[in-house]
């Protein structure tokens, strides 16, 4: 074993630029934003996203706001090939979106993925081959020049047969792959070489990646006001960084990359990628509307896009995620909720924002400030949820845990005293679970991939459709009530084994866009069960009658 480890390491070289101009700018406007979540992120997942997944991915980026997104790889297998396909044929590409598609520079695969985008409205090219020294000489056993040679070669295929289907709005996209680790001349030289092979004054989109965070991210700024210099102003060139975070640094390398002068980033939502992850595009986005610059991206229901990239992705979001996750607008200690409290209560509407702790206003991002001013009242919700848990196998979600714990800090206020698990499970099935049941007489019907459901509630008849019996009652009660009321998140699980075995549903809704809140269902049938959880929130909310609620088995 080495003495010192250290010693086998090198400090990456610093660029030879004395009057850097980027400290000293200002990011004033929003770059233009490429999501790799369907293409970077996805590759990177243990089970990579199925159609119906993608789908609910694409669509949600759509909603988001979008413009550019990076559909796949339609080369390296048959899925990504068709969902390409359907995104194409259904025409669910909307006029003021380009999709963008990946290829190495290899002929073979060039040709496949060029043929893929046919009749595409408009499409961007992504080639790229590795620059740097350990790739070039070690991996692929090239120099300089055959690097140079296989760029000009692979770019001339890809105008060659973009330009047998004009009726598609091209654009090129070329990557240097690991320039970050590459010398900066040959990146340099990769990139104008890409440039006269496209054909100078065509759109180009020139993609300088920290393939692996090698150095801090201000060598990755002289990195990019270097090629700025070199590149930028050119007739149809745009420069654009992809970040990667394997020193935990891709949000500061993105912004300081703004600063010297790139135009355009590419990452996913919450950071998701290889390792440890791409660069996380909400991070940025929300660091820009903090600082007074609109991201031109809608994150106003930030909990809604957690919960659909958490089911796309099947990977959990960190509580203590930036923006997003459950813990990061909670201040447990006293002094802290102190100052929130004051703030609060001296802030005048209309106030430029200045709350202590608090760097951006959570109802901006859909969040209420209960969390943020009741500290202590979350203060023992860990110790809650362990007793439900371990005396009466309820396994609340955290959210879950968040709000019940407020209900029991006010009975524990009433009371004065500490509460046994016995009183608080009491105080659970008073809250979530009265019985009866309202909703009778149901039926569910299929057709596709469309669930019908028909009932009557509380005497009247109501029906829905949806994606699935809970979506298609959550309709119905719509419909019904005139009210708007979304599923935000759904966790399952079973009590019990064998005959005696029950299944128990929570379901997060939320009711009019206004207020986010729990229900809880229990059953020997687990459809049941999620719908007696939908109905129980419903009625928590004050749309079904508040005694009864639990959905009776069709």
């Amino acid at each position: 074993m080495l003495k010192n480890p250290a010693s086998k390491y090198r400090a990456f070289a610093p660029v030879r630029l004395r009057d850097r101009a980027w400290p000293d700018a200002v990011v004033t406007r929003a770059p233009i934003w490429l999501s790799t979540d369907l293409r970077d992120g996805n590759q990177a997942l243990v089970e990579p996203m199925d159609m119906a997944r993608k789908l609910r991915m694409y669509d949600m980026l759509l909603r988001i706001g979008f413009k550019q997104i990076e559909v796949g790889f339609p080369a390296a297998s048959q899925i990504e090939y068709d969902f390409l396909r359907k995104l194409i044929d259904e025409k669910r590409i909307p006029d003021d979106v380009a999709i963008q598609v990946m290829t190495p520079a290899r002929e073979e695969l060039i040709a496949r993925t060029i043929e893929a985008l046919r009749g595409a409205p408009r499409a961007i090219v992504h080639v790229y081959n590795a620059v740097a020294p350990a790739w070039r000489e070690v991996v692929f056993g090239m120099t300089v020049p055959q690097v140079m040679e296989l760029v000009a070669r692979s770019i001339a295929q890809v105008r060659r047969l973009t330009e047998a289907q004009p009726g598609t709005e091209w654009t090129l996209q070329y990557s240097p792959e690991t320039f970050s680790s590459a010398e900066l001349e040959v990146s340099a030289q990769a990139c104008e070489t890409a440039i006269d092979a496209w054909g100078a004054g065509r759109p180009i989109i020139l993609n300088l990646p920290t393939t692996v965070e090698n150095a801090t991210p201000n060598v990755f700024a002289d990195q990019i006001e270097w090629m700025s210099r070199r590149l930028g102003g050119r007739p149809g060139v745009v420069l654009s960084v992809h970040p990667h975070n394997d020193r935990g640094t891709g949000t500061a390398a993105a912004e300081l990359a703004l600063m010297a002068g790139a135009q355009r980033v590419e990452g996913c939502l919450f950071g998701n990628g290889e390792r440890t992850g791409n660069l996380d595009l909400v991070n940025v986005a929300l660091n820009l509307y903090t600082q007074g610059v609109s991201p031109g991206l809608d994150f106003s229901d930030i909990d809604a896009v957690r919960a659909e990239v958490e089911q796309c992705n099947q990977l959990p979001v960190s509580p203590r995620h930036p923006y997003v996750g459950d813990l990061v607008y909670t201040s447990f200690s006293g002094s802290h909720q102190d100052a929130i409290k004051k703030a609060f209560a001296a802030r005048k509407e209309g106030d430029v924002w200045s709350i202590p702790y608090l760097p951006i206003d959570p109802k901006d991002l859909g969040r209420s400030y209960e969390a943020v001013i009741r500290v202590n009242s979350q203060s023992g919700k860990g110790g809650i949820a362990y007793l439900l848990e371990h005396e009466y196998g309820l396994e609340l979600p955290r959210r879950l845990q968040i709000e019940f714990s407020q209900i029991v800090q006010r009975e524990m206020d009433l009371e004065g005293k500490e509460l046994t698990a016995q009183a608080i499970h009491a105080i659970f099935e008073r809250s979530y679970r009265p019985l009866g049941n309202p909703v009778q007489d149901m039926a569910i019907t299929t057709q596709g991939d469309v669930v019908r459901v028909s009932a009557t509630w509380a005497g009247q008849a109501i029906a829905g459709e949806g994606n699935g019996p809970v979506d298609a009652l959550a309709q119905a009660i719509c419909n019904a009530t005139g009210r708007r009321v979304r599923v935000l998140d759904y966790h399952e699980h079973a009590i019990g084994s064998g005959a005696d075995a029950r299944a128990v549903a929570y379901v997060e809704l939320r009711v009019d866009d206004e207020r986010t809140l729990f229900g809880v269902g229990m059953h020997h049938d687990i459809t049941c069960a999620a719908l007696s959880a939908l109905a129980g929130g419903v009625a928590r909310a004050g749309l079904l009658p508040a005694s009864q609620y639990e959905v009776a088995a069709a």
